[in-house]
């Protein structure tokens, strides 16, 4: 009898063991989602356990992965516009389960008030109809369908180091410094852990109006949290970040995100480039509202997905969205982006922006820490029709005019006006980054940073740089050692200095820089707006022809070049220079300049008389009067310690330069005009990518000028890729006169590489240029036909290897590869003509840097 009960007792036990197992197990079920007669994939469809809360939604691809608990075994599939579907689950099994939903006429009649569709496709697709009438009233539904619009305008953007890993976190420089670091939920864009580096708020009012067309933005207060500017151009990284995160405007043809341009999902051109899809009717609120998801066609182009929420009150506004890119989009070094735009309505029965905000995170890989960065901008108090005096729309072009007025203000100020409170992670930001740069280890990573990237090592009142010109070699000098350095504002913000000494091992002679600065407006000369007097000397060696953008002539790396490279000048150059920008980026420059040149190498200066005999003149001496003009509205830039490194937008750039030799002024042998005009231009062109395009044309009027004073066409004998100089012209090859040229460059970003299955994942982009050059010479400044100017260079054959233009232009275009491992590009290069020429090349290949997003 004991043993009777001792088995049912292990038999309940067992039973029981067994119901706990059978209910405490669930099944994983996953699958793919499908239009029954067209196939394709149907996103955002809502998956859910019958009988529970427990449910999911489909990704872009229609993917769904559902957990189901062991006491449920049914799950339900819905969708607005078809049937729901219920499938039945096999408990304890992993299983896949594809579903093919198929259209309810019915229910997509009342939603959309618009018909019927079978399948995905833009005829008769309700989805489609209803975006396209949201395209139709744009014009209607924007700002600029009122006369006159104004309102207050309140942006922050805020930016941290993110997904930093604990062991970053407890690293010993941060041991005291624990309150700097922010702990955010790891699922959240950002990461973990996260170090607030960059903060600024903005208060403004805005002033709309329609005709003429102007938008000023008068900026009330303004607060940013700023870095040592030994180490940053605050400025400079100021208006970087504002690049980056530029304004948010859903009813712009193009949005731009990061530098880029990415089609907006209300565009003219939307549904050919995007799938739309009709996921659910809100009833709750009046207008009712269709929520309608998007999708791109092709998942690496420049497109978002998403969701836009529209009125259905006849006006199809839009009144919420979200706007989200895909993983595989050929965006560089982009991990996550989200972007929600809010609007409200006014009185005049328009839906007004009420608040955007962008978040974005950038990182080189998905576990790796990065940047992350949020702007939201605020706006209320709008103001429709309200007649203002011209003087409020008057002055620069611009669409952000500063007003002078505007500094930083208190933080009671700040807390009275602020539109909406800080986050917890945007609290003490000021303060931190001030705690930040006290930190000894901190400064010395940012001393490092900074000599590597920008080539300058500080030491308090001076800096010594650039590090990348202190060794270098030519035919010329050889073994070239250099060594330089400047002034910092610690010394002085009026009075700047800046010398070098190089010396070559192989000419055996010194090479030297002095210049004097005097900062009329009490700011750094490396600070916008310039204005300052400068005078200067250099005694040094310079490639006729060469002329570099953004890099120094004796930098190491453009040492190595191909072809002869010997014929070279020693410049002894005076310079006198007063320069003065203005706020609008219109700037002049006044100078004064008197030079003496002497060939070196094997490039002499000669004349031959009427016997034929030739005449060695060892030196030329000029003295020239030069003014430029130039003009870049809504310019955008970061100042280096050398360069300022543009932040290309879609405004032009005007420059105008006039030069005058004066003869018999300081030892000056020519008269002489020159004239140059250059226009530069970026144009977009939505999904298709963008050009860069430059036009320039000069002439120089005069007689029996030598042809070191003519124009010497910008030439390139190295390997790399040079935007503003013919990449398989020899230096001296061609001298003009007058002239006329055009460059163009022409970035696809992606668009055709995209569509090949087997290089879309490289996220590799096309780009091709075409640069033409017309000119010539005129008899009198022609060596061929005036024996009383020099001659032109000649060869080892005394046969010339200079030339003027004739009729046929100089053509040379490219073919290439960008995004290469996110910053090569390589260029194949054909020159079409001239190609009888001595030394020349058909063909090549260049490769340039490029760091882009």
């Amino acid at each position: 009898m004991k043993k009777l009960a001792t088995d049912i007792t292990n038999l309940l036990s067992i039973l029981c063991l067994t119901l706990g197992v059978a209910f405490t197990q669930t099944t994983t079920v996953k699958g793919v989602i499908t239009d029954t007669k067209s196939g394709e994939t149907l996103p955002y469809v809502n998956v859910q356990v019958v009988g529970t809360n427990i449910g999911s939604t489909s990704d872009a691809e229609g993917r769904y992965s559902l957990t189901v608990p062991a006491n449920k075994s049914v799950i339900r599939f819905t969708y607005i516009g078809y049937l729901s579907i219920d499938k039945n689950v096999t408990p304890g099994i992993a299983q896949t389960i594809n579903i093919k939903m198929a259209v309810d006429a019915l229910q997509l009649k009342e939603v959309t008030v618009r018909g019927k569709t079978s399948r995905y496709r833009n005829k008769d697709n309700p989805a489609v109809q209803l975006i396209r009438e949201v395209i139709e009233h744009k014009e209607q539904n924007q700002m600029a369908a009122n006369d006159y619009v104004e309102y207050e305008q309140y942006e922050k953007i805020a930016l941290s180091l993110s997904n930093l890993s604990d062991s970053f976190k407890e690293r010993r420089i941060f041991r005291n410094y624990q309150f700097l670091f922010v702990n955010q939920d790891s699922t959240g864009m950002g990461g973990k852990n996260l170090l607030p580096a960059y903060m600024q708020e903005k208060l403004s009012k805005v002033y709309f109006r329609k005709n003429p067309y102007t938008k000023k933005q008068w900026v009330e207060a303004d607060r940013k949290a700023e870095f040592d500017s030994k180490f940053i151009d605050n400025d400079g990284l100021n208006a970087y970040f504002r690049r980056l995160y530029e304004d948010v405007d859903i009813y712009k043809n193009d949005i731009s995100i990061a530098t880029n341009l990415l089609l907006s999902p209300i565009a003219n051109t939307a549904p050919t480039f995007y799938k739309f899809f009709i996921r659910d009717t809100v009833k709750t609120q009046t207008p009712w509202l269709i929520e309608l998801g998007f999708v791109p066609r092709n998942k690496t182009d420049m497109l978002f997905e998403g969701k836009l929420f529209v009125t259905l009150d006849g006006n199809y506004s839009v009144q919420n969205a979200y706007l989200t890119v895909n993983k595989e989009i050929n965006l560089n070094f982009m991990r996550d982006l989200e972007a929600k735009l809010e609007f409200e309505k006014g009185t005049d029965g328009r839906y007004h922006p009420a608040k955007t905000t962008l978040g974005m995170e950038f990182a080189l890989g998905d576990k790796s820490g990065g940047l992350y960065g949020q702007r939201v901008v605020n706006f209320k108090n709008f103001t429709i029709n309200q007649v203002r005096p011209d003087s409020v729309y008057k002055g620069p072009a611009q669409e952000n005019v500063a007003a002078l007025l505007a500094v930083n203000k208190g933080e009671t100020y700040w807390n009275n006006v602020r539109h909406l409170p800080l986050e917890r992670l945007e609290r003490n930001i000021y303060r931190n980054v001030d705690t930040l740069q006290t930190i000894p280890s901190f400064r010395r990573t940012m001393d490092v940073a900074t000599l590597l990237l920008a080539g300058y090592k500080s030491f308090g009142l001076v800096e010594v740089g650039p590090v990348n010109t202190f060794y270098s070699f030519n035919p010329v000098e050889g073994f070239r050692l250099r060594f330089g350095g400047r002034t910092t504002t610690d010394l002085s913000n009026r009075y700047f200095f800046e010398t070098y000494a190089a010396y070559g091992f192989k000419d055996e002679k010194w090479k030297y820089f002095l210049s004097g600065t005097y900062s009329l407006n009490n700011k750094s000369v490396y600070q916008f707006p310039f204005h300052y007097i400068r005078a200067s000397f250099q005694r040094d060696t310079k490639i006729p022809g060469q002329d570099l953008q953004f890099v120094q002539e004796d930098n190491f790396l453009l040492s190595f070049k191909r072809g002869d490279n010997n014929r070279w000048l020693y410049n002894e150059i005076f310079k006198l220079e007063y320069i003065r920008e203005l706020a609008n980026h219109f700037s002049y420059r006044v100078g004064f300049t008197q030079w003496n040149q002497s060939p070196a190498g094997i490039l002499r200066y000669e004349t031959v008389d009427n016997e034929g005999n030739v005449q060695s003149v060892p030196q030329l001496k000029n003295t020239e009067l030069s003014l430029e003009l130039r003009y870049a509205p809504n310019e955008q830039f970061y100042q280096g310690k050398l360069y300022r490194t543009p932040l290309i937008n879609r405004s032009p750039i005007f420059t105008l330069r006039y030069n005058v030799g004066v003869k018999g002024f300081l030892s000056g042998q020519n008269n002489y005009h020159n004239i140059t005009a250059n226009i530069a231009k970026r144009f977009y062109f939505s999904q298709y990518g963008y050009a860069d395009v430059t036009t320039e044309g000069g002439y120089i009027a005069g007689k029996n000028i030598p042809f070191p004073l003519l124009m010497i066409h910008r030439a390139n004998q190295t390997y790399a890729y040079q935007l503003n100089s013919y990449n398989l012209m020899n230096f001296l090859e061609f001298v003009s006169d007058h002239y006329a040229s055009v460059d163009v460059q022409y970035y696809f970003n992606g668009f055709i590489f995209n569509k090949i299955p087997l290089l879309k994942k490289l996220k590799l982009r096309e780009v091709v240029s075409l640069k033409a050059l017309v000119g010539g010479l005129r008899d009198e400044n022609n060596p061929n036909k005036q024996t009383s100017v020099f001659r032109f260079p000649v060869d080892e054959q005394d046969k010339s290897i200079s030339y003027s233009l004739g009729r046929t232009p100089y053509v040379e275009g490219s073919v290439g590869i960008a995004n290469i491992f996110k910053l090569l590009r390589l260029d194949l290069v054909k020159r079409f003509n001239y190609l009888n020429h001595p030394g020349v090349s058909e063909w090549g290949i260049r490769a340039r840097f490029r760091v882009d997003f």
